[in-house]
């Protein structure tokens, strides 16, 4: 099973290697994974987690703004720490210099702490920003759904967003896209050919297939790598986040996996609002 973060890609000679990076050169727009590029800044909670590279910084994962100084991701985005990763909002092109753009350092991380790395269960964690984000049509929190709230039944249409891999051979895009996806069963993917033990109930899978007329009709629209920590939405409220799936993006049997936001209220509440500790009581 492979994060939404990293691409693992299965062993290829180097001739069918050859053969997919021209299929890829030629048309991006049949990528695997479908979906479309988003309306510049329509969805102002998205989050942009960038890591050093050299002297500049590269995008590696998603994450979603839900109050005024706190982004949701995944655990797996920063299993080890912030080290010097900064948080980028109001972007839609990753490149393009855009007024809209706010860099933020980390000021905290806090990865839930039953984070689990052989099946990515409880794969959710926050992010204090060092300062509150400027509201501006561009940057804005979204809701969440917190406990006892009406999670997606299957088939519902959910969407998905991010600056993830275009296909499996990591063609990254400069600007933010979107997909519309279907609601899988979770009896179904808890099937064996599917993900088995390992999909467990904080989790919902989700794919859509590829629409007519489509150059992979046996591929399904999904997220894929770099596309983590990002939302799934249902209603325009976040729902889930995106976490893991298959080595491969689109497969038919390994839809996107993505972690509960509802069966965290409690440990998401005690983070960005603790309570002050109780004064002990003095005797007379």
């Amino acid at each position: 099973m492979a994060s939404r973060s990293v691409a693992m890609l299965s062993g290829r000679d180097e001739l069918l290697g050859a053969a997919l990076v021209i299929v890829a050169l030629v048309s991006q727009s049949d990528a695997i994974i479908g979906g479309r590029e988003a309306a510049p800044h329509s969805r102002p909670y998205m989050a942009s987690i960038q890591a050093p590279e050299g002297e500049n910084m590269k995008h590696e994962c998603g994450g979603f703004v839900v109050a005024e100084q706190w982004v949701m991701t995944a655990v797996h985005c920063l299993p080890t720490g912030a080290n010097g990763r900064k948080v980028v909002l109001g972007v839609h092109s990753l490149s393009e210099p855009e007024e809209t753009k706010q860099t933020f350092d980390i000021l905290e991380l806090h990865n839930h702490p039953d984070f689990l790395e052989s099946n990515y269960d409880n794969d959710i964690a926050l992010i204090k920003l060092d300062r509150p984000f400027n509201a501006s049509e561009a940057v804005a929190a979204v809701g969440f759904l917190r406990a006892g709230g009406a999670n997606p039944d299957t088939d519902a249409e959910v969407e998905a967003a991010g600056w993830g891999s275009l296909d499996n051979l990591g063609s990254r895009p400069d600007r933010l896209r979107e997909v519309v996806m279907d609601v899988v069963n979770p009896a179904r993917c808890r099937r064996s050919d599917y993900f088995g033990r390992k999909f467990t109930a904080n989790m919902i899978c989700a794919h859509k297939l590829c629409p007519e007329p489509c150059a992979q009709p046996h591929k399904k629209e999904d997220t894929c790598d770099g596309d983590s920590g990002g939302p799934l939405l249902f209603n325009g409220i976040a729902v889930g986040i995106t976490s893991n799936g298959g080595k491969k993006c689109g497969q038919v049997k390994k839809p996107g996996i993505y972690t509960i936001v509802s069966h965290y209220t409690e440990w998401i509440d005690g983070i960005m609002n603790p309570q002050p500790a109780a004064t002990p009581e003095t005797s007379q």
